[in-house]
């Protein structure tokens, strides 16, 4: 097949890494792309938020299927367009993509679906949102409406940072249309972790449990970011919770959206909060009473956990997409290998705040049977790979175990290198503790 590849990141790296890993010998293009996926694809020079030029131009080379990495392009409808000029895409349309585009709209998508999730009401009004401050207790979440690049929740540990949060958003417009309305969410306890299921409108195959590093510093500590680590299997999403994520969660979501006239083809990403025994003590705190929780969805792919799942995919990723896209979607299609696999994201000096550019990056050319680093932000420069972005590279290990993909992971990152590089030296710590538990 002839593949497009839509965005930029270590996300679209990843899965142009597993698309040319196929048997079938597919020809494999990205736009943008970055310096990564030029070693393995054709980068083509059109940006992710140019839907015509990217419709038109997938016209022209008669692209098989068009794979969308990023959240603002599905939002803005590009799945929408390809499908019109009849190129199969894989991805949901703009009225799918609401799921990740409208906390509010996916909140009411869950409570209409029985989905258990955290209470939650919307606002406009910022005195009307502080008097409902006092029905949720503390620590209380604030969550802008829309797409913030995830920065647009905030977990106020005293009413002064909650009343602080909305006016930031709804009185300082700090995330402009984004915060135009905005969630006052209950606190969930517990483990937060991740299932990516594949969907193809009626059906859901969940891929590989994941689990993501938010904090930038070790120990769980600093800014939220957009993710500094993430490891396959995630402990916490043991075997017996599965048939409840996909039974209660994702096909109750599917068949809603269905009722609404959505046919939802794509990743549905559940970002999910885990309370057990294990991870809080005081067992179901939730206002639903179930031990797992929704915190939210995403309508893609995450990053960097799929830098962590795709590594686990055996089988043909190409017709797994596309048998999702043409809604022909079976339990076959996924077939997951018996290891684990880990990631950790080298950081430019300054990230999630401002940082530097074009810093050269050595040590890319070590080859490993066990370990792969994608590319997040690099660029190509007078021959050299350098830095372009702050989250710079995904570097991910695999191994029978955790334990070894962790430690082949480790391994790898130190032999790379750039100036004012830094990485979190805990990756996997709560599968650690729990598993040591």
């Amino acid at each position: 097949m002839k593949i497009l590849v839509v965005g930029s990141g270590g996300r679209e790296h990843a899965i142009t890494w597993r698309l040319t890993r196929d048997v079938e010998g597919h020809r494999v293009f990205c736009a943008p792309g970055n310096a990564g996926t030029a070693l393995i694809a054709t980068n083509v020079n059109i940006g992710v938020s140019e839907i015509e030029k990217i419709v038109e131009w997938s016209k022209n080379e008669k692209i098989d299927l068009v794979v969308v990495g990023p959240e603002a392009p599905l939002v803005a409808g590009l799945v929408d367009a390809l499908e019109a000029a009849g190129i199969k895409a894989f991805g949901p349309v703009a009225a799918g993509a609401r799921m990740e585009g409208s906390k509010t709209f996916a909140k009411e998508i869950m409570q209409s679906a029985g989905v258990p999730t955290a209470k939650a009401e919307t606002f406009t009004d910022p005195q009307a949102a502080k008097e409902a401050l006092a029905s949720y207790g503390l620590p209380v979440v604030i969550k802008a409406d829309g797409l913030a690049a995830g920065k647009g929740v905030v977990v106020a540990e005293t009413l002064q940072d909650a009343e602080k949060a909305i006016d930031d958003m709804l009185v300082g417009n700090c995330f402009g249309s984004a915060g135009a309305e905005v969630l006052i969410e209950e606190f969930l306890h517990g483990e937060e972790c991740s299932i990516l299921a594949v969907v193809d409108g009626e059906n859901a195959v969940l891929l590989p449990s994941s689990q993501d590093h938010k904090r930038v510093f070790d120990g769980d500590t600093g800014p939220n970011t957009g993710g500094m680590g993430a490891y396959s299997p995630a402990p916490v999403i043991t075997d017996d919770k599965l048939p409840l994520i996909r039974d209660k969660i994702i096909l109750p979501v599917i068949k809603e959206l269905k009722r609404r006239g959505i046919i939802y083809r794509g990743i549905l990403y559940a970002g999910l909060m885990v309370n057990d025994e294990n991870s809080n003590p005081r067992g179901p705190v939730a206002i639903s009473g179930s031990p797992v929780n929704v915190v939210e969805f995403n309508a893609r792919f995450g990053d960097p956990e799929t830098e962590a799942i795709l590594p686990r995919l055996g089988g043909s990723f190409a017709n797994l997409l596309l048998h999702a896209s043409e809604g022909t979607l079976k339990e076959e299609d996924v077939v997951v290998e018996d290891m684990a696999a880990a990631t950790i994201i080298a950081a430019s000096e300054g990230y999630p705040g401002s940082y530097a550019k074009g810093k050269e990056i050595s040590g890319l050319s070590d080859e490993s049977a066990n370990s792969v680093v994608f590319h997040c932000g690099t660029a190509e420069a007078e021959g050299k790979i350098v830095t372009s972005g702050g989250r710079v590279l995904s570097v991910t290990g695999c191994g029978k175990t955790l334990r070894e993909a962790v430690d082949e992971a480790y391994r790898r990152i130190s032999g790379i290198s750039f100036e004012g590089m830094f990485y979190r030296k805990d990756i996997a710590h709560r599968a650690f503790e729990r598993t040591e538990a």
